[in-house]
């Protein structure tokens, strides 16, 4: 692309690239068919501080910018969307949080830590029965001494069942809606609280969905990040970060779809010329590229207005939603070009188009999205 990254951010890409190669497009295919923990990310990206990326420094992290932080999604998600998911969640749900909201002492316990990959964390919003509608949560939490006792449960979040740490929120009072929500850090280990794998899902295999089930579980107030009634802002600073990541993944997944599509179009015959040769291959490879190219100035557009200091709501939420549907379109025309073979393993667009599938569903559903967009531009003013 003719975009003109800096010194900084090519490097930030270059190392990714490196990366990948070695540490993450060996392991692929044998984590997709055991479906297990894809550990290996968090042991290798760790020493390169890619789990810090945008962390401050006076934590051990690289204090780069976000388009930095992009590049190194992208860069990874052209091979594996489930590494980079894990150097993601790493970076946006489990630091952003308690950057943004922790004590001194949260921040001194916890991103040191991330950082250096001995801890894992996640983010649990979504419940079995809410998820568009974060307000009406229906985890509580009741006084007791200097803690609360939280009851209720947690759906559809990612990785929780390996996590060390998870980063949720509870419900203090159903009548004050997001007003009465408070989030909080929970260990792993912690009485009460109890994360397991959910079975079956169609894509990101090396990276467990997990659901939490919360039984008379204990959190101390030292554990709260702010206050009560700050819950909904404190897991909103998460996924402003995640909709920024949702983006990027989708470019790299995107980007991995165009190479093989090319490479695969150059080598196919039929009627005695690569299938390259003809009009509606190229047809369809230039609309992939022009959506892709698009959907990476969208996110570029959005890590600019984070790094000036401004949470780019509508403009993350923009790139999110296009980016997430244009991965879709993407992916469908990689295995069209393929054919046949795009429907098995041997080809990784098969696993690309699975694995995309989660984008437009995950940190809000295009639909909510469309919904919020359109009421912010009408002039309703209740953007989530």
């Amino acid at each position: 692309m003719d975009f003109e990254f800096n010194d900084e951010q090519k490097m930030f890409r270059n190392m990714a690239r490196e990366f990948t190669e070695r540490h993450v497009k060996p392991h692929v295919k044998e984590v997709e068919k055991e479906k297990r923990f894809f550990r290996e990310v968090l042991v290798e990206a760790a020493p390169l501080g890619l789990l810090g990326i945008t962390a401050p420094q006076e934590y051990g992290g690289l204090q780069a910018d976000r388009i930095s932080y992009c590049c190194v999604l992208e860069e990874i998600a052209k091979v594996s969307t489930t590494a980079a998911t894990i150097v993601g969640v790493q970076n946006s749900f489990s630091e952003t949080p308690i950057l943004e909201w922790g004590t001194p002492e949260q921040k001194n316990k916890y991103i040191p830590r991330l950082i250096r990959g001995e801890i894992l964390g996640c983010l649990g919003v979504t419940e079995p029965n809410h998820g568009s509608d974060p307000a009406s949560m229906e985890t509580m939490a009741i006084r007791d001494g200097n803690g609360w006792v939280v009851n209720g449960a947690k759906m559809f979040t990612t990785g929780a069942v390996v996590a060390d740490i998870c980063t949720t929120a509870a419900q203090t009072d159903r009548s004050l809606k997001h007003r009465g929500i408070f989030a909080f850090v929970v260990e792993k280990g912690t009485p009460g609280f109890n994360p397991r794998e959910v079975p079956g899902t169609l894509g990101l295999h090396g990276f467990p969905t997990s659901e939490i089930s919360f039984q008379n579980c204990r959190v101390p107030d030292e554990n709260m990040l702010g206050k009560v009634g700050d819950g909904f802002k404190v897991f909103m600073s998460g996924l402003d970060d995640a909709r920024l990541l949702v983006c990027a993944v989708s470019v790299g997944i995107a980007q991995g779809c165009i190479d093989a599509c090319i490479e695969y179009a150059q080598q196919r015959q039929q009627f005695g010329k690569p299938i390259g040769n003809f009009q509606l291959i190229q047809a369809k490879v230039a609309d992939m590229v022009v959506e892709m190219e698009a959907a990476r100035l969208l996110a570029y557009r959005a890590a600019t207005l984070m790094d000036q200091g401004l949470r780019g709501r509508v403009e993350t939420s923009y790139c999110k939603l296009f980016g997430s549907e244009m991965v879709q379109r993407v992916t469908y025309n990689a295995i069209q070009i393929h054919g046949g073979y795009g429907y098995i393993d041997e080809y990784p667009v098969e696993r690309h188009f699975r694995d995309a599938r989660a984008l437009t569903i995950v940190e809000g559903t295009s639909d909510i999205h469309r919904l919020s967009i359109g009421r912010h531009h009408i002039g309703i003013n209740a953007f989530v």
